[in-house]
This record gives structure tokens, C-alpha cells and sequence, in this order.
């Protein structure tokens, strides 16, 4: 397939694409004429790029771990790296749900005061 059809069928922008491509994540066959052409599993590669860089992840990281997705072959210093990159992900999880908590709390005490005729403005 070509690079927009990939693009349409990932939702993911065709700039982006050619960032892979560069970033050594993704890789395309060319037509004589310098068009790029890419396989029917470069849709679940993509899709894992693409989960990877919303887990946080650099694209140096994504290019390390890819091929050992692809094999399912591992070392033990990329389960540690992989484990701490979890542990980091959690910590995440952890501030945006005490993000999350503030945001009910304060919605709470904002409707209350609404209620009670002493609403806050948002500005």
C-alpha cells in the first residue's frame, strides 16, 4: 500500500509516517519512481509505534524495543528497562488520577456554591 492509504488506514498523519521512516521505525520498499510502498503488516506496526509513543516512550526506545516485539525475543536488561518503563507509566497513571481527584473535588465545591448562590467564575 501506499503512504496515504497507510496514513487512512492508521489515522496517523503521512508527515508522521515519514518520521518513522526516519527515526529507523518504519520501513518502506520504493517504486522506480521514489514512491514509498509498505506492507499489509505495516498497519500493526504503526499501530505499535504509535502505542508505544503514547505509553512515553522516545523513538530511540521505540527502535530498540520493536524488533524484540517482532521475535518475542528478549534480554534480561530489556525486561529490567521494560519493567521501569512500566514503573514509570504507573507513576503516570498515579498523578493523573490524583489530577482527576482535585478536578472532582473542586467541581464539587464549585457546584455547591452555585447551589447556594456564591458560584466562582472561570475566567
Amino acid at each position: 500500500m501506499r503512504i496515504g492509504e497507510l496514513a487512512t488506514r492508521t489515522g496517523v498523519s503521512v508527515r508522521s509516517l515519514r518520521y518513522y521512516e526516519e527515526q529507523g521505525l518504519l520501513a518502506a520498499e520504493r517504486s522506480p519512481s521514489g514512491q514509498r510502498h509498505y506492507g499489509a503488516r505495516a498497519v500493526d506496526r504503526v499501530q505499535r509505534i504509535q502505542q508505544l509513543y503514547r505509553a512515553g516512550l522516545p523513538s530511540r526506545s521505540i527502535r530498540e524495543l520493536l524488533p524484540c516485539v517482532a521475535t518475542g525475543e528478549a534480554t534480561p536488561e530489556l525486561i529490567t528497562w521494560l519493567a521501569g518503563e512500566r514503573d514509570r507509566i504507573d507513576r503516570r497513571i498515579d498523578d493523573l488520577k490524583d489530577t482527576r481527584n482535585r478536578l472532582d473535588d473542586i467541581i464539587t465545591t464549585a457546584t455547591t456554591a452555585l447551589h447556594t448562590g456564591q458560584a466562582c467564575k472561570v475566567s
